[in-house]
């Protein structure tokens, strides 16, 4: 008979980032739990507040599944005599599988006759097996950080408090430390702090919710949403909403209670994200904003209790929010006093990184780099991307940014606009730090677009020529993103950028700091921005093998490398591919090790090798301007027509003659043909399924 499994973690306050991925972690581990210890069960359900994890199991198995165990042995000649007795060899093979020699059996195998040991082990009841499962599951769930508490040897993400582990409505008796498993839960903290008992999952989310405990993030986060919704509409207003703070907010709290708040119409004249971030960001709370996006006069915060006297904490909030508010004017107000440019000689004063020099001294290599990605891109804005690196970084060391650090870039905008700055330039400052996140906006100038370019190169180049390169999951300098961002840059603006030769002129820029040859850190560059490339496309949906197949041959020029792909893979559906594919393998092998030879048409002694040496020469022309001129799609289909003088050529043709002449001849055309292929991907990693 299948029974509920239900299991609850009562903690000190969990913080609301650890929550969600420790929910996911949950059902991961214990479905994996379940798998390899044979235990059959229903649906898994996992959710939790600050104080609670909890995870409850539908129709699980009462007992394990029995297993067959089945070992083969030596074959019978070997485990029997010739008269039919076991040998020391059966007796040994017995005696290691626990058994008597005459339980064993003989089965046919492909190698012929051997001897078998067959065990049949009964399933062990699971609610013995969940009494040592359940806390090696509990202590295994993986947090950003854990803790140990008293004298306690071990670690959670919070100190434990109680433990509910009930099996079928009975208690599964286990200890962690000074914790004892049970049957009861407990209520809100503060409100409703008493334990009780709990039966099973359906009466504890009654009881829970009568005890003002909401265990349902989904549930928390829907009413926030909708009580958030209904305290906006009163002031003719609705929320502004963040999926990231919606989250953290519906986890930092067991009963969410919504208050309304307001602060002072004058505070409007700030830029809104200097509001949306001192609420948001800093105070946890939520914008209201009108019909046309405006920030409105008024806030919504979420309690974790229910006031006999809202209009205290309404007045509490208030006054918090007037404060933060008040320190934001003042230091917008005391930054304008200081041209925007000013800023950039306190960078001198700021390490960047004890070996790349000051913030100051980045800002100069950075520039140097924009000004040579300018004259590759755009000669004609050379002055205003000149005047966006020397302005970009400059709000670093405005009162507000310091205060604000989320606003970096944003203020230097708004100061360069206040300041006069043409429009383009002050777009770009905020710019040049796109994109934020993975699939972020990216830059809409080209001005933004170029420094962001250069900023981001600098970081790469200068962190691997000092040996700060990521490891593992470990990214502090955040190379990878930035890595991704110059990617995606370059192929939204359809920049003919040459990589290799952008590294090579960062690396010269940053003289004088590397700590390895610039052989070595422009090797690892290149390879760490070739992997970012990969990984995205992959994902994406492209086929690793034509991905794989394309950026063999290097990734400097990322547009006609997206160019190449999406033709290699339309290329796929011809019905000349595969065989192509087939044969450039076949090329390939034949030409390892060979030097590069010239074709000599006199030397041939065979019609298959003339018409396939005639056949390329009528195409090599086309195909090759094809190719320059990045129509890839209509090379492949001018190179597939080679399939049938390469088929030809192959089954006709002894490449590797006697005579050397010959066989150098022949490996020549060859390496020709193969050439024109490699120019657009080497066939030979293309994947032919069998």
């Amino acid at each position: 008979m299948a029974k509920e499994l239900l299991l609850e973690i009562g903690t000190e306050e969990i913080p609301a980032a650890f929550l969600p991925k420790a929910l996911k972690d949950m059902e991961k581990i214990i479905t994996r739990e379940f798998s390899e210890n044979r235990i059959g069960h229903g649906a898994i359900k996992t959710m939790g507040t600050p104080r609670r994890l909890l995870l409850s199991v539908k129709d699980v198995e009462e007992k394990q599944k029995d297993q067959l165990l089945e070992k083969i042995g030596p074959s019978t000649s070997v485990a029997f005599d010739e008269k039919g007795n076991p040998t020391k060899a059966a007796i040994g093979f017995a005696r290691g599988q626990g058994i008597d020699v005459r339980e064993l059996e003989i089965i046919e195998t492909p190698k012929g006759k051997q001897i078998c040991s067959r065990k049949k082990i009964t399933g062990e009841y699971t609610k013995i097996i969940l009494a040592d499962l359940l806390p090696r599951f509990i202590l295994s769930i993986p947090f950003q950080k854990s803790m140990r508490w008293m004298d306690l040897d071990v670690r959670f993400a919070r100190p434990i408090h109680w433990i509910l582990a009930l099996f079928g409505g009975e208690v599964v008796p286990f200890s962690i430390e000074n914790v004892d498993s049970g049957n009861k839960s407990r209520g809100h903290r503060f409100m409703a702090p008493e334990t009780f008992v709990v039966e099973d999952f359906e009466r504890y989310l009654e009881k829970t919710k009568e005890r003002l405990v909401i265990a349902d993030p989904v549930e928390r986060r829907n009413i926030i949403l909708s009580e958030s919704g209904k305290a906006a509409e009163e002031v003719s207003g609705a929320v502004l909403e963040n999926e990231d703070l919606l989250q953290e907010v519906s986890f930092l709290v067991e009963y969410p209670s919504v208050v309304r708040g307001s602060f002072d119409r004058e505070y409007l004249a700030l830029p809104k994200e200097v509001l949306v971030t001192a609420m948001m960001k800093h105070q946890k709370y939520f914008p209201i904003v009108n019909a046309e996006g405006d920030l409105l006069p008024y806030f919504i915060t979420i309690n974790n209790t229910l006031s006999r006297n809202p209009s205290v904490v309404t007045r509490g909030n208030e006054k918090v929010i007037r404060a933060r508010l008040a320190d934001a004017r003042f230091f917008f107000e005391e930054d304008q006093k200081t041209p925007l440019e000013n800023y950039l000689e306190d960078l001198k004063n700021v390490i960047f990184h004890t070996l790349l020099g000051t913030s100051y001294e980045k800002v100069m290599r950075f520039r140097d780099l924009a000004s040579y990605i300018t004259k590759e891109i755009d000669p004609r804005i050379m002055k205003q991307v000149d005047r966006v690196a020397v302005l970009c970084k400059a709000d670093l060391e405005t009162r507000m940014v310091y205060e604000f650090t989320e606003l970096q870039g944003i203020m230097g905008r708004e100061y360069a606009l206040i300041q006069g700055e043409d429009p383009i330039i002050a777009k770009a400052i905020y710019e040049h730090y796109l994109p934020v996140s993975a699939g972020g906006n990216l830059p809409e100038t080209d001005e933004g677009a170029i420094v962001s370019i250069a900023d981001k190169m600098d970081t790469i180049a200068g962190c691997f020529g000092v040996g700060l390169i990521p490891t593992g999951t470990a990214d502090p300098y955040a190379l990878r993103r930035q890595a991704l961002g110059i990617i995606n840059i370059i192929a939204d603006r359809n920049y003919r950028l040459d990589l290799a030769k952008l590294v090579d002129k960062s690396i010269s820029v940053l003289a004088g700091k590397l700590k390895r040859t610039p052989e070595e850190t422009k090797s690892d560059v290149m390879n760490f921005l070739k992997g970012r490339f990969e990984n995205q496309l992959i994902s994406q949906g492209h086929s690793y093998d034509v991905v794989d197949a394309v950026l063999s041959g290097g990734i400097s020029d990322i547009v006609q490398s997206l160019k190449k792909i999406e033709a290699m893979e339309a290329f796929k559906d011809h019905p000349d591919f595969e065989p192509l594919a087939v044969a450039f393998k076949r090329v390939v092998n034949i030409l390892k090790n060979f030097e590069d030879g010239t074709v000599d048409p006199s030397v041939f002694d065979s019609s298959a090798e003339n018409n396939l040496y005639h056949a390329f020469i009528e195409i090599r022309g086309t195909a090759n301007e094809y190719i320059d001129n990045g129509e890839y799609g209509d090379a492949l289909s001018k190179m597939a027509s080679l399939r049938k003088p390469v088929d030809s050529f192959f089954d006709e043709v002894m490449v590797m003659a006697e005579d050397e002449k010959i066989r150098f001849n022949r490996l020549s055309l060859l390496e020709e043909i193969s050439n024109l292929f490699y120019r657009i991907a080497d066939f030979s990693k293309i994947v032919i399924d069998s």
